[in-house]
């Protein structure tokens, strides 16, 4: 199966967070949420639904976000994903590509991917900010569903503000001996890794048990942790938001 899906957000006249453009693609719904007329400070608010069972060995999904000046986005998921093997040769791929204008802020918080054995994924996340935009975005992969080894799945983020670049990270999960070692997974079934790129960031790393933050050396920040499931792995990307009070209160 191969699908391409298109969300556009703009800023109005009278300073709302209006949805321009939506075209939803087999598996990759886009459903807005239009239950009350939003105030000129309300995100749009759009969810991100799989309609079909997706992505399948084979499956080749893109889904392209524009944010324009001074818009802010919320792209959430409702059910977390499975990866699962296909019927035919090789592997399954996902991309999402978000360009960010000025001033604009943008939120993409997906449910989880879950890598089922046999599957072959890969998932690419590319974001292109303008200099005053903002950017919040998650992932949390989890090895296999209760009791059953994981396929194998390469993860890719790479963002870049106007045109140079703020992080490259490439993560391959579904290899036992890798996923054992302290220095990758350390054995844990479950990895969420958050990008921060929201105001000020702290000044050095901190660590608790299980998670990290690291300011990036352009600016914004990675959070990174580690469980035995997907509820803790998502608290513990919580905590990091405590951290600074400045990005709890703007974060939603």
């Amino acid at each position: 199966m191969r699908a391409r899906a298109r969300l556009v957000v703009e800023r109005d006249a009278d300073g709302r967070n209006v949805v321009r453009d939506l075209r939803s693609m087999a598996p990759i719904t886009l459903v807005p949420h239009r239950g009350r007329v939003r105030s000129a400070n309300e995100p749009a608010l759009v969810h991100l639904v799989s309609s079909v069972t997706a992505p399948l060995g084979g499956d080749d999904l893109e889904l392209v976000v524009e944010v324009g000046e001074g818009a802010h986005l919320v792209l959430r998921g409702v059910a977390a994903t499975l990866a699962l093997p296909g019927h035919l040769p090789g592997g399954s791929r996902a991309r999402v590509r978000i360009e960010a204008g000025p001033g604009s802020a943008v939120q993409y918080v997906p449910e989880p991917t879950v890598v089922t054995q046999r599957a072959r994924h890969e998932a690419e996340l590319v974001v292109e900010l303008a200099g005053s935009a903002l950017l919040r975005t998650r992932e949390v992969l989890v090895l296999g569903r209760a009791g059953e080894r994981p396929g194998s799945l390469t993860s890719s983020v790479r963002v870049r503000r106007d045109g140079g670049p703020l992080l490259a990270q490439s993560l391959r999960i579904g290899e036992a001996e890798l996923d054992a070692s302290a220095a990758h997974l350390a054995g844990s079934r479950v990895v969420g890794t958050e990008v921060l790129c929201w105001g000020e960031d702290p000044t050095d790393a901190i660590s608790h048990d299980w998670w990290s933050l690291v300011p990036l050396a352009r600016g914004g920040s990675l959070v990174t942790s580690l469980a035995s499931d997907a509820v803790t792995a998502q608290a513990r990307l919580d905590a990091a938001l405590d951290v600074h009070p400045g990005w709890r209160s703007r974060v939603n």
